[in-house]
């Protein structure tokens, strides 16, 4: 109940409220943690709907009703422990939710229910929400410059299969702990969703080019990115936070890349970003925002973001993407890429960079995958949605310099 109390205050990320409470709690088992962590992420997936049945915000009232809306408890579990639980656990599995409001049922705020609703219709709107609410996989990247896919599954030893769109994915059955087998400790695989590989091979950055990951972050698509280059080019990866480019020099070196260089950005106008402008033949922005692509796995996003964030995170994307354009040189290409499922942030702003800059023609990325080999269409604009493709909710868009 204390560490749901705490992230439901939603003052941080809740991977990071769970971790300093765990921090401070370490007489907690393995099986303790788990337990205390699948049951508070469950709740922040679902707590409108578990709100709604229970008749309560309280933490203690949400966590009963997750294990038994949820986990399949019965109220008898309660029976010896507490009458008043015991009553509440009887009022929740009898709760008729499905009456309920659509945003109720979606397990959304009311403003987001009826912006999906509002941009895809009511019954495309619910699909999405489920899928949103579904179990993420676990996604692995294999690092084709050092072995091949079928091997990389042949060695992993784990109940695995390819994925269905990305040549380097493999997806993994469960949620095993790949962080200490020893193809992840040497850099042949990565935990990387699918949808996120496929970001790189949208860029499709060839030998010797030079190329920017302009929001590298940790720098996932960065070594996928350089993996693509068979480490012949150089690759920026930008950001403004050290501490993410950090994380990625360690997993550079993990993976054997010696053609990442890191440049911490003071900003969308940063000198040393400014020194490479019209030079660089790929630039992929995978810009701040909202993460409701990610819900499976940030189920807390949709509580800390408002429609007031959304409107920022709109405005600062345009920002960087202007920047993000001047690296390029005559027919270079650039990539604009979000993991939100809002069109304020993807279409919109995709939309108001080309009407601004007809320097820059759109492509097809449904072509662009093509000839990749990748057969996935979703039409001008790469759309890819947990419901319909297993992946987390991404959007991108593509421009050549003319």
């Amino acid at each position: 109940m204390t560490a749901l109390a705490e992230l439901l205050k939603f003052s941080r990320p809740a991977d990071q409220a769970l971790s300093a409470y765990f921090r401070s709690h370490r007489n907690l088992g393995q099986q303790d943690r788990a337990f205390i962590a699948e049951t508070v992420f469950a709740v922040l997936r679902r707590k409108r709907s578990l709100e709604a049945a229970a008749g309560s915000a309280a933490p203690r009232d949400l966590v009963i009703a997750a294990l038994v809306r949820i986990f399949g408890l019965s109220g008898r579990a309660f029976e010896a422990t507490d009458a008043d639980d015991a009553a509440l656990a009887a009022r929740v599995k009898s709760a008729a939710i499905a009456r309920l409001a659509g945003a109720v049922q979606a397990d959304l705020p009311d403003w987001l229910w009826q912006r999906l609703a509002a941009e895809y219709g009511q019954e495309e709107a619910a699909a999405i929400a489920q899928g949103l609410l579904s179990p993420a996989p676990l996604d692995l990247r294999v690092n084709l410059a050092k072995l091949s896919r079928e091997e990389a599954l042949a060695r992993l030893a784990i109940e695995a299969a390819p994925t269905p769109h990305s040549p380097a994915g493999i997806r993994l059955k469960g949620k095993p702990q790949i962080n200490r087998h020893p193809l992840f400790l040497d850099g042949s695989v990565e935990v990387q969703d699918e949808g996120s590989q496929l970001l790189a091979y949208l860029l499709a950055p060839r030998r010797g080019e030079m190329v920017a990951d302009f929001c590298a972050g940790a720098g996932g698509k960065t070594l996928a990115i350089s993996m693509l280059m068979h480490g012949a080019g150089r690759v920026y990866a930008m950001d403004v936070s050290a501490k993410r480019l950090r994380e990625l020099a360690t997993r550079a070196a993990r993976a054997g890349i010696s053609n990442v260089h890191p440049i911490v950005l003071s900003g969308e106008g940063d000198v040393r970003a400014k020194r490479l402008a019209g030079k660089l033949d790929r630039v992929l922005v995978d810009a701040p925002c909202s993460g409701f692509g990610t819900l499976r796995r940030n189920p807390d996003l949709k509580w800390r973001h408002d429609a007031t964030a959304v409107a920022e995170l709109a405005a600062k994307q345009l920002r960087i993407l202007n920047a993000a354009a001047k690296l390029l040189k005559p027919g270079g290409r650039l990539v604009y890429a979000t993991c939100s499922i809002l069109a304020e942030e993807n279409e919109a702003v995709a939309e108001r960079f080309a009407a601004a800059h007809p320097e820059f023609k759109p492509l097809s990325c449904t072509e662009l995958l093509a000839v990749q080999r990748i057969s996935i269409d979703t039409g001008k604009y790469l759309r890819l949605w947990p419901h319909r493709h297993g992946t987390d909710g991404f959007f991108a868009a593509a421009f050549e310099r003319r």
